[in-house]
């Protein structure tokens, strides 16, 4: 009988610490760069962009961290994801009412900010490169990164009247929707 309830207490021990474990990975919140949500109205639509925000943390970010050329998942962590509630003109072009993984090609003097049909995905594959698929881009617009007005830590979206904008470390890089 003391057996028994020996191996019970032990085995309930064992099941609490495995649980607990499992329940730390969950929280998002504590991952270095934490998930974030910018929501604004643009174009007469609702706009949300889900990403994950990653910090400069002193380290050289544009052409270094996140290198010029080459597609990346515009966050960190999952793909960023781009929500729209009503059909919207993105730098002229039309974007369906829909969810789209929200992915960019960063340059010096232009970008390509990529809206993607294929949503839920981690950003990256185990080799680096974006989990982007290019078969199911939906629409690719142009932008010009400017100089922001203030030093950004944080990797954020800003969602306004006139569009929405990418801002981090001393850069700005706005789209216009309408």
């Amino acid at each position: 009988m003391k057996k028994t309830i020996k191996q019970c207490l032990v085995l309930s021990m064992a099941a609490l610490f495995v649980s607990s474990a499992i329940w730390a990975q969950d929280n998002k919140a504590n991952r270095p760069s934490p998930p974030a949500t910018a929501t604004g109205k643009a174009g007469g639509a609702t706009i949300t962009i889900n990403y994950s925000s990653p910090g400069v943390k002193g380290r050289p970010i544009w052409g270094s961290l996140v290198p010029y050329n080459q597609v990346w998942r515009a966050g960190a962590n999952e793909a960023t994801i781009f929500e729209t509630d009503k059909d919207i003109k993105v730098d002229g072009k039309t974007l369906k009412a829909g969810k789209y993984s929200l992915y960019a090609v960063p340059g010096e003097k232009e970008w390509t900010y990529i809206f993607n049909s294929q949503t839920g995905q981690w950003g990256v594959k185990m080799d680096g490169s974006t989990t982007e698929d290019p078969a199911k881009d939906v629409l690719r617009v142009t932008a010009k990164p400017k100089k922001s007005k203030s030093f950004n830590e944080r990797m954020a979206y800003v969602v306004d009247k006139d569009g929405f904008a990418l801002v981090w470390e001393n850069l700005e890089v706005p789209v216009s929707v309408k």
